[in-house]
C-alpha cells in the first residue's frame, strides 16, 4: 500500500505533501531533520493521509494535492482543524 500524507508546521504555518510506505517512519525523518526541504520548519504533525493500492495512483493523488485546487483543499483542512475545540474527535 502506497500513502499520500499533507503535514502541517503549526510553529511556521507551512505545509508538506508527499508519499510513502510507512507514513509514522516517514513523520519521524521529518520531524528529526532528515529531510533538507523540511528540517527548518519541524516540528510537523500529519493532516491528512490516504492509501491507495498502486504507486501510479498515489503519485496523482499528490499532484492533485500539489495543484491549485488542491491546495485549496489542503487549505480548507486547516481552517477546519483549527475551528475544532481541542481534543473534539470526528
Amino acid at each position: 500500500m502506497f500513502n499520500v500524507y499533507v503535514l502541517f508546521s503549526d510553529n511556521y504555518k507551512r505545509t508538506y505533501t508527499g508519499m510513502t510506505i510507512d507514513v509514522a517512519k516517514r513523520l519521524r525523518e521529518h520531524n528529526s531533520n532528515q529531510n533538507i526541504s523540511t528540517k527548518a520548519y519541524a516540528p510537523w504533525r500529519v493532516i491528512f493521509e490516504k492509501q491507495y493500492n498502486t504507486r501510479i495512483e498515489a503519485r496523482e493523488s499528490e499532484k492533485y494535492l500539489k495543484s491549485g485546487i488542491g491546495r485549496e483543499f489542503i487549505k480548507s483542512l486547516i481552517l477546519s482543524q483549527n475551528k475544532r475545540p481541542r481534543g473534539a474527535t470526528e
